[in-house]
């Protein structure tokens, strides 16, 4: 009876509104102050997790020594020598350092050896040559000849590091050409369960490292660049330049497609991974229509005298012995 009178009362229940209002208005004036900026939250969120990423790629890296990060910095005689000589200027230094990406050869330090590799092979195939055409004499020429064969070491050496770039290079983009479809269908598969491209990129990056490390590190970079660059474009741009593949930059227009007008990624990457296998079975014929022309020489030089002696021999040596007889 005393709650009931007591909640009855009218002067209890001015009381009580109007320590209400006095609690809402206390509120009112704090809230602002209490509530927590939740973007902030999440934009810290994510630049942690971009570091974390970040710093996996490279311990991973690190760990399977196939990727030739910012570590590698020139420094000391080396450096000093080319850029004294102003190497980059006398050399296309920007073609220099996309040929060595496309090899796999990252940071300053590549660059600065392969232009000083430029610089000093001539010589050095020059000294070679002379050594042997001069000193040990195991070639019999005359003095022009001796001159002209110093004269073709020193231009030779000159090529020498272009050609050995060149080679690594081609030999990488077939191994990433082979694994590039089955990449695909990974990455496909990745998307359409509703995987995000990041983490697709670093499953099928997991996925194909031990067939393919060089595919691998590509993809793992692509990751770890969407993580921290500003336009997501670019990592896209980047990873086809750095493999120098039309399968690759067919992709990449596909991803750099969807991520600016929304387009479905699922049935282009469908699209792309069968284009892909057909283009990997193609090379495969063509390399298979022409074995018969290259074993010809094989044939002829090899095959044929052997071939000619068995028939031919038995009837040589009747022949012997009757001349003989």
């Amino acid at each position: 009876m005393d709650i009931i009178s007591l909640a009855t009362d009218r002067q209890f229940q001015i009381a009580l509104l109007v320590s209400l209002a006095a609690v809402g208005a206390i509120y009112t004036v704090l809230e602002p102050f209490l509530v927590q900026d939740k973007l902030k939250e999440r934009m810290k969120s994510v630049s942690e997790h971009r570091e974390r990423l970040r710093q996996q790629q490279r311990d991973s890296f690190n760990k399977r020594g196939t990727a030739r990060l910012r570590a590698n910095t020139a420094s000391g005689a080396l450096k000093q020598i080319v850029e004294n000589l102003k190497l980059f200027e006398v050399f296309d230094a920007a073609e220099a350092r996309k040929k060595l990406i496309m090899g796999g050869f990252r940071g300053p330090r590549p660059v600065f050896i392969f232009m000083a590799a430029r610089l000093g092979m001539p010589f050095v195939m020059a000294i070679f040559v002379g050594v042997y055409v001069y000193v040990l004499e195991a070639i019999e020429l005359d003095s022009f000849g001796r001159l002209i064969a110093v004269l073709f070491g020193f231009l030779s050496g000159f090529y020498i590091p272009s050609l050995y770039v060149t080679n690594v290079t081609k030999k990488r983009q077939q191994k990433i050409q082979l694994a590039w479809p089955d990449a695909l269908d990974l990455l496909l598969i990745c998307v359409e369960s509703g995987m995000s491209i990041e983490a697709a990129l670093q499953k099928v990056s997991e996925e194909v490292g031990a067939n393919c490390p060089e595919l691998a590190e590509e993809l793992g970079l692509t990751t770890a660049e969407l993580s921290y660059l500003q336009e997501r474009k670019s990592a896209y741009i980047n990873l086809a330049e750095r493999t120098g593949l039309d399968g690759v930059k067919g992709v990449t227009t596909a991803l750099v497609q969807s991520e600016k007008y929304g387009t479905p990624l699922g049935q282009s990457l469908r699209v792309m991974a069968q284009e892909n296998r057909d283009l990997r079975m193609q090379e495969a014929e063509r390399k298979a229509a022409a074995l018969p022309p290259k074993l010809t020489v094989p044939m002829i030089g090899f095959f044929m005298p052997v071939l000619f002696a068995v028939i031919m021999g038995p009837a040589i040596m009747q022949v012997m012995n009757v001349a003989g007889n």
